[in-house]
């Protein structure tokens, strides 16, 4: 980034949030242009994929679970128009969830869960072991029970980053594929970074969004890594171990598989609060392949293709940060935590729009960055 060149918009990220964002905006006319050193990386490239607003539901979380529901509703067209943009398909798959009690203790939860679900208007069906064996017949013979939501999905989320690097190009974006060294803050506005300028720029950096020099302290986003280890096996297609997304806790440690058509199986994932680290260790894989050799017993049989670590973003509220900040020039799309592959439908459309029109809908301003610095006034 030696010369200055000038967008309309500067996209800091070029994860899922980042590439989703700058397509949208690329669509409506703008001149956008990416910064980032290796787009479709991070968070994004370790994802599951899961679209599960009713099963990642949790309590003090109803304008989190608005907003899930919306980008949910919105995946389908967004995925017609992402995959006739890049001329490939994401795999998408209308599958549902499965969430399984594993013992007693288990049961009561998944049976209070499903009471604050039917208290908030949500669609999920209480079964008996015996119902949950009959959809999956090679869950272990323990199971307790569990509850069956159809409209949770799931995505490939390594085929829609690289799709939404095809369908940028394809729409103009630009890639700057270098990191971000420094925001550039001219007059107390927000002008570009580094050598690139622009009439607006949006840090769309996942975890690494607070750690970008040039800004004011008090214009940081409170964002902060979770690391999440995730493995990957591969299962035999014309004997698949499960046909849609399986949910549980054995022992206290939730776990989740999620199968892709192709044969691959993705399981996860830990919540560690241990900083940038991304280290892959024995006890977290061992853990993940124990619990589920419990739930599901041909686990046991599967390829072990790939071990990994991915950094969530997570905020103080466990919810986006979304919007115009107090600094002008500068807009933010961070802080989705385990939420951002679901999210990245009405994140591009929100923040693409304010691109466009200056303006933020009502509905949206729970999401708004300056929240932080109101609650702590």
């Amino acid at each position: 980034m030696h010369e200055r060149t000038t967008s309309d918009v500067l996209v800091v990220g070029g994860g899922v949030i980042g590439l989703s964002i700058a397509w949208q905006a690329a669509q409506r006319g703008l001149s956008v242009t990416v910064v980032d050193p290796a787009p479709g990386g991070g968070a994004s490239h370790y994802a599951a994929g899961m679209l599960a607003p009713v099963t990642e539901v949790h309590y003090g979380e109803e304008s989190l679970l608005a907003l899930n529901l919306v980008s949910a509703r919105r995946y389908p067209s967004f995925v017609a128009e992402l995959e006739e943009a890049s001329g490939t398909t994401v795999g998408y798959r209308e599958c549902g969830t499965l969430a399984i009690a594993f013992d007693a203790d288990d049961k009561a939860a998944l049976n209070d869960l499903h009471e604050y679900q039917a208290s908030l208007g949500l669609s999920s069906q209480p079964l008996t072991s015996r119902e949950c064996r009959a959809l999956e017949p090679l869950l272990a013979p323990s199971v307790r029970g569990g509850l069956l939501v159809n409209g949770d999905h799931q995505v490939d989320n390594r085929r829609v980053v690289d799709a939404l690097l095809v369908a940028g190009e394809r729409a103009g974006v630009a890639f700057a594929r270098a990191a971000a060294g420094e925001i550039v803050v001219e007059s107390d506005a927000v002008v570009g970074v580094d050598q690139l300028r622009a009439t607006t720029t949006v840090l769309a950096a996942g975890c690494w969004s607070g750690d970008l020099k040039g800004l004011p302290p008090d214009a940081l986003p409170p964002v902060r890594p979770v690391k999440g280890q995730i493995l990957r096996l591969r299962d035999d297609v014309s004997h698949p171990l499960i046909s849609r997304n399986v949910r549980a806790v054995v022992r206290g440690r939730p776990i989740y598989l999620v199968p892709r058509e192709n044969g691959e199986v993705v399981l996860g994932a830990t919540m560690e609060e241990l900083g940038f680290d991304q280290t892959v260790t024995v006890g977290a894989t061992s853990e993940l392949l124990s619990d589920a050799r419990e739930l599901l017993p041909g686990v046991s049989e599967l390829a072990l293709v790939e071990t990994s670590a991915g950094l969530r973003p997570g905020s103080p509220d466990n919810a986006p940060i979304l919007g115009p900040t107090a600094l002008p020039g500068l807009a933010m799309a961070t802080g989705h935590y385990r939420n951002g592959i679901l999210l990245a439908p009405v994140t591009a459309d929100v923040i693409a729009d304010f691109l466009v029109s200056g303006e933020i809908p009502s509905e949206h301003k729970a999401f708004d960055p300056r929240r932080f610095a109101k609650a702590g006034a």
